[in-house]
């Protein structure tokens, strides 16, 4: 019947290869076995009764019938999710739960979540402000909406993921004195950034010891503004008037870069997805070489 090649499962994996323009990009993109799909593009083509996709040298793309197709499925999911939207529409009174990685919600919070509030005035929001692996483990046990912290803490796929660049940062009169070991001030564990931080200065050779360990962005921060040591922290955490990026030509390696992820439920409701929106533009707009 051909009411059986609505469902959605056949209409979203033909959305994402038509998009991809590839099974293969399309399966990646889904974790999912290429055959798989590949079963699936059949069985619509035979419940269709039409030919719907054409190989290419590069990959597939639809046929006229496919291109026809496209449309009416691409319309019939957008309808299904206003519908679950509003009929499982979330009440304000429920909070979001927001995880943030510190670093992440010293850029976010001023801006982001004030617009959330403005567009949901009786919104209640909950946010837990920690360390990337805290988060991830926060999230897996379900205990938040959503997340924004290091990839590499998480499992999962990100909804949106941006590469950040982690400067090493002196106070403003810093001139690291190669002769001796460089002082350094390090997040305390279980840090990624500080396994990091540790690697590169290995990898390079460069003798080091430890001076200020902490949880907080603030405590390390007047750490490195007192002259105690140099630290990780990325551009936005940075106070030009008493701190200063250090070149490499000063005996530290070279900027690292580190994937921070939003993390987002499947299907959020009309709330969580505005939050995640909210949430995207912001880090968007500080990291504009997201994917």
């Amino acid at each position: 019947m051909i009411s059986n090649a609505l469902d959605p499962d056949l209409l979203r994996a033909y959305v994402s290869v038509c998009r991809h323009g590839s099974l293969s990009r399309a399966a990646e993109q889904a974790g999912r076995a290429q055959s798989a799909l590949s079963m699936q593009m059949r069985r619509l083509e035979d419940l269709l009764g039409k030919r719907l996709l054409r190989r290419t040298g590069r990959g597939v793309i639809p046929t006229t019938e496919g291109e026809l197709f496209l449309g009416y499925a691409t319309r019939i999911l957008s309808l299904g999710e206003e519908v679950v939207a509003r009929l499982g529409e979330q009440s304000t009174s429920d909070p979001i739960r927001i995880g943030l990685a510190e670093e992440i919600a010293i850029i976010v919070l001023p801006e982001a979540l004030g617009q959330l509030r403005r567009a949901w005035p009786d919104l209640h929001l909950d946010i837990v402000v920690d360390h990337s692996i805290a988060i991830s483990d926060r999230w897996r046990e379900g205990e938040l909406d959503l997340a924004v912290a290091t990839c590499l803490a998480f499992a999962g796929d990100a909804v949106r993921s941006w590469d950040v660049e982690l400067l090493w940062i002196g106070g403003i009169d810093c001139e690291p004195d190669p002769a001796h070991p460089l002082d350094i001030i390090v997040y305390a564990e279980p840090c990624i950034w500080r396994r990091r931080m540790l690697e590169a200065l290995t990898e390079i050779g460069r003798d080091h010891r430890l001076t200020l360990t902490s949880q907080s962005i603030s405590a390390i921060r007047a750490g490195v503004e007192s002259g105690l040591g140099v630290a990780l922290m990325t551009a936005e955490c940075v106070r030009p008037e008493k701190m200063r990026v250090l070149p490499t030509s000063a005996g530290v390696p070279p900027p690292l870069i580190v994937q921070y992820g939003l993390y987002a439920p499947d299907r959020p409701n009309v709330v969580t997805k505005a939050a995640i929106e909210l949430l995207a533009r912001s880090l968007q707009a500080r990291w504009s070489n997201f994917p």
